[in-house]
């Protein structure tokens, strides 16, 4: 993860930080999040394995989903692949919501290599809980 000032939920996640994942952008709502493909990140067919790509805009849906002080986590996700990818590539994806109703959330991802080409389309649904995120109420989330 970058240095700096991260929210705690971001600060704890150690999946992001050892795919090396960098936060850009953390507003209510929106976030940018990229990381670079290592070799170790490739499937057998040297193309960026999917889970990674998933793995991305699942972190950058995770940051603009969780607006305030409430837990928020995905009831659901799918995603399409649109581009293969290699090591070296750095992929950026841009959280963005939708609609929120209620607990119910609808966000979109867009990840790109560094050339702005799409590389994948997520959409996440997310569920706000009643529990209140760590450094907001002393629990730990």
């Amino acid at each position: 993860m970058s240095s700096g000032s991260l929210r705690p939920m971001m600060a704890r996640d150690r999946a992001s930080a050892a795919l090396g994942m960098v936060v850009e952008r953390d507003e209510p709502g929106e976030s940018v999040v990229s990381m670079t493909v290592r070799d170790d990140m490739t499937n057998g067919f040297a193309i960026t394995h999917g889970g990674l790509v998933f793995a991305l805009a699942d972190t950058a849906f995770a940051i603009a989903c969780n607006e305030d002080e409430r837990v928020t986590v995905a009831a659901g996700a799918d995603i399409t692949f649109l581009k293969s990818t290699r090591a070296g590539q750095t992929l950026t994806a841009r959280a963005v919501r939708r609609t929120v109703v209620g607990r119910n959330g609808v966000y979109d991802v867009t990840v790109t290599d560094e050339t702005g080409d799409v590389v994948a389309e997520f959409r996440g649904r997310s569920l706000t809980t009643n529990r209140a995120a760590a450094g907001h109420d002393g629990n730990a989330g």
